[in-house]
């Protein structure tokens, strides 16, 4: 042993002479350990996953998420399958039949459920009035029936949502984009118009496309579109300010790149995730504002019917007839609950910090 080695040791703590009489005049092979020839380490290993497929796996571990999405399919199904189910028709009118309330062959055999047909004193208006059919939901004040009208209801409420977040998607990502990646002086412009019409309340703009032009689904829905886009084109500024000074895009910059395909191709696709998510939150906010249109007077004209115009219609009949009132109530309702528990699961999919 050096005397730089002894002094190691004796500086470590360790007696010299100890260590110089264990390891004087032994093999090396003393040293090495006996009955393993290699050591396994343990290995902690996890299939990898993109972003997509780890988002969805967040999303079918959120139950509520899974209830909400069950409960939309349920509700898109049934909204387009129920008009069939029964052989009335939507714009049918029997006066003498108005007014009955729910009966449900079997489920009218069960005390406890609001579907034998009964008034509120018990009294039976299908044998009363000689009444050889079902309604599901019942009739309302002209003898239509309540389960086509509300399910058919349910189709416009539905396609006047989707079709108002898809507008407010394509203008919203269109707008915000060219304003978050240019910047300068087109983003203060851009920015300046979004301020003012983020100043003009909505219910004025509808007013205003109702008395300019004749009522209906689409007036509705370019009305809502005039500043519904204005939330979507904030987030996409965002991102867009944030991503463009990543690396990856200053590499394409360098390439060569063009500006279109730079927005489109590699900035736009990395902000998916927030825009799927406002656009889920877009699509209950709209079928809530057409059902308050509708409400108040402004909302799609008769004989067309929406929930919005079905709850209104039952508003009038409350206090004798209250299942013409609760029927499409309790449906809007449950689509809007579904859809905001679907899109509570999706942020927090979304959201890296609520990841597991």
């Amino acid at each position: 042993m050096s005397k730089d080695q002894e002094n190691k040791l004796n500086n470590s703590g360790y007696d010299n002479a100890s260590v110089t009489h264990s390891t004087q005049g032994m093999p090396a092979d003393s040293f090495v350990l006996h009955g393993r020839d290699k050591i396994v380490e343990e290995k902690f290993e996890r299939k990898s996953r993109t972003f997509w497929q780890d988002a969805w796996k967040q999303l079918i571990g959120n139950k509520l998420a899974v209830i909400g999405l069950i409960g939309l399919l349920i509700m898109t199904l049934v909204s387009l399958t129920g008009p069939l189910m029964n052989d009335h028709k939507f714009s049918d009118q029997n006066v003498s039949h108005a007014n009955l309330p729910p009966k449900i062959p079997v489920l009218d055999k069960v005390p406890f459920l609001p579907f034998d047909g009964t008034d509120r004193d018990g009294f039976d208006l299908y044998e009363s009035q000689n009444v050889n059919e079902n309604y599901w939901f019942g009739t309302d004040e002209l003898g239509r029936d309540l389960w086509t009208r509300t399910w058919r209801g349910t189709q416009v409420s539905l396609f006047i949502g989707l079709v108002a977040a898809a507008l407010d998607i394509f203008i919203g990502v269109i707008y915000g984009a060219v304003s978050g990646y240019f910047g300068g002086r087109i983003d203060d412009i851009l920015q300046r118009i979004v301020e003012i019409l983020s100043s003009i309340p909505n219910l004025i703009v509808v007013i205003l496309f109702v008395l300019l032009f004749d009522p209906s689904m689409w007036t509705i829905i370019l009305a809502m579109s005039v500043t519904g886009w204005l939330g979507m084109s904030r987030i996409v500024r965002g991102q867009f300010l944030k991503l463009k000074e990543q690396e990856f895009v200053m590499a394409s910059r360098t390439l060569g790149v063009s500006n279109f395909k730079l927005i489109f191709k590699h900035i736009l696709p990395n902000t998916l995730g927030p825009i799927i998510v406002t656009s889920m939150f877009t699509v209950p906010s709209a079928i809530f504002f057409e059902a308050f249109l509708s409400f108040i007077g402004l909302g799609i004209p008769a004989p067309q019917a929406s929930l919005g115009s079905l709850v209104d219609t039952g508003r009038k009949m409350l206090l004798i007839f209250p299942h013409e009132l609760f029927v499409p109530a309790i449906v809007l309702s449950l689509l809007i609950l579904f859809f905001y528990l679907f899109s509570d699961g999706l942020r927090d999919a979304f959201d890296p910090k609520m990841r597991k």
